[in-house]
């Protein structure tokens, strides 16, 4: 089977699990997730699974991914702010969709391959910083738009404060020892309202700014 084949399996698959937004589907198609891995899981680019990658972390599921940028409800004003690089799939999805995308990753290691991907596609308004997730980046706030990709135990206080009135927050909270629910939190002048979305299983979102060998 052909790279190109799976590809559109994928998008296939996505359509049929209830991802409609033809601006995502394109994002998807046009990004080669397989730049995104290893050599080793290459293969499995367009599988649609979570797959690891360095630093004991993961590369989203494509359906989680789609699931969580239709759920942002992106438009090309929105300014995002996301919080966990990693590999830097999720934020290649996001760029085409959006004004800007900020990005915060607490690696040094992928902060520094994620850029030299942007970079290679041309990404131009990608913006990334090392350093706590949970701090956010006060200095650029207010966010229209602010993207969790790990579980923390509940929505940190900074990344509350920095969503603009009207704006949309999707974060994987614990949902018990053992669970996580993916959250979609909007902000209007009276405070913070949270929805439940789906059931996901995410890395943690660790305080602090990781100690690398």
């Amino acid at each position: 089977m052909t790279e190109d084949y799976r590809k559109i399996e994928l998008i296939m698959s996505l359509r049929n699990q209830g991802i409609r937004d033809q601006r995502i589907l394109e994002a998807i198609e046009r990004t080669p997730r397989e730049m995104f891995l290893g050599p080793s899981f290459q293969p499995m680019a367009y599988a649609d699974q979570a797959l690891p990658i360095a630093c004991g972390q993961t590369i989203s599921q494509p359906y989680v991914v789609a699931f969580m940028t239709d759920r942002l409800k992106l438009n090309d004003r929105c300014k995002v702010l996301e919080i966990g690089t990693g590999s830097g799939y999720q934020t290649a999805i996001l760029s085409p969709l959006c004004r800007r995308v900020y990005t915060i990753e607490r690696y040094r290691t992928l902060a520094k391959e994620a850029g030299e991907r942007f970079k290679a596609l041309g990404l131009s308004n990608v913006t990334q910083m090392v350093g706590d997730g949970h701090k956010g980046w006060p200095k650029l706030a207010p966010f229209d738009r602010i993207i969790v990709t790990a579980a923390a135990a509940e929505v940190p206080q900074a990344l509350g404060d920095q969503l603009a009135v009207g704006g949309i927050m999707i974060i994987p909270l614990q949902s018990g020892p053992m669970s996580q629910e993916l959250v979609r939190i909007t902000r209007d002048e009276r405070g913070l309202a949270h929805e439940r979305l789906l059931p996901v299983r995410f890395v943690p979102l660790v305080e602090g700014i990781a100690r690398e060998s």
